[in-house]
């Protein structure tokens, strides 16, 4: 048993399954199951494997009534909400991660993103050293001290504050940073026209933060960066938009957990999980753990 938390992030892990697996799991509705069998075995692997003391693991529930709508409106309007099929499946992923002994959040107004941070926040406080199990790069945001990782389970290795600054070209803490200039395609977050990745990271290199940026704009066209004064007048232009922007991609570490905070893994619930499975249509075997 370690002393190190482990933050799953669900939907990465549920949505790999379910566009990657043919339907052949149906529950006793005749509906199909198959994104909650690929998760699920995911995570009993995961719990085999790493036999954690400590986990959590958050859902998104908040499409459409996130604070970040009421801050920009068009926030993730590309995304729609799930039908009853999906919907089914992704209440019973949940159903599977609680009679695991896992802890489960969610929340109506904040993204699993935002819960995973609070509970990173409040694991550290605790002593505990946090792992996040995910590949979505907004999290990387979250690894701010050298004990802290970042981990696509079972893919890869966890990665810490260097191997983030290796990928993403800056550090943990300027992430949001980097989200709030060149804008994030998958949650509708608009960026400065023009400015991608490699010229936001080269501008981080020099100016640690957009904080920073934004209060010496014109000192931008000074700076080695190709096409400098062209970036400075584009960062005046679209400054408003990336203070926003920041506002969206920024993780809040304060979200309301809803319920008494809690990151002890608890007992199997068996009897529960044997009827479960039968339900969802797994094979007998899936209940022995």
């Amino acid at each position: 048993m370690s002393q190190r938390v482990y933050l799953i992030d669900v939907s990465i892990y549920f949505f790999k399954y379910y566009f990657a697996l043919p339907d052949n799991w149906w529950s006793e509705e005749g509906n199909p199951t198959a994104g909650v069998y690929g998760y699920a075995n995911w995570l009993k692997r995961m719990l085999a494997d790493l036999n954690p003391s400590y986990i959590a693991a958050c859902f998104d529930e908040s499409l459409t009534t996130c604070f970040r709508n009421d801050i920009y409106p068009d926030y993730k309007c590309s995304r729609v909400l799930p039908d009853d099929l999906l919907a089914f499946q992704l209440t019973a992923s949940r159903q599977v991660t609680e009679v695991l002994g896992i802890p489960c959040y969610a929340s109506a107004t904040h993204e699993a993103d935002d819960l995973l941070g609070t509970l990173a926040v409040r694991a550290a406080s605790k002593g505990l050293e946090v792992c996040v199990l995910s590949r979505d790069k907004d999290l990387s945001q979250l690894i701010g001290c050298e004990t802290a990782q970042l981990w696509d389970y079972p893919d890869g290795i966890p990665m810490k504050r260097a191997q983030i600054h290796e990928k993403l070209g800056v550090w943990p803490e300027q992430v949001v940073d980097l989200l709030a200039l060149v804008g994030d395609v998958g949650d509708d977050i608009p960026g400065v026209p023009g400015v991608g990745v490699k010229t936001a990271a080269q501008l981080l290199t020099h100016m640690p933060s957009w904080a920073e940026v934004r209060s010496n704009i014109p000192a931008v066209a000074n700076l080695p960066i190709r096409g400098a004064k062209s970036l400075a007048a584009k960062l005046e232009a679209y400054q408003d938009q990336v203070d926003m922007a920041y506002q969206l991609a920024r993780i809040d570490c304060k979200a309301p957990l809803g319920r008494r905070f809690s990151l002890a893994r608890t007992q199997v619930k068996r009897a529960q999980l044997r009827q479960l499975a039968a339900s969802l249509g797994f094979p007998p075997s899936f209940a022995e753990v």
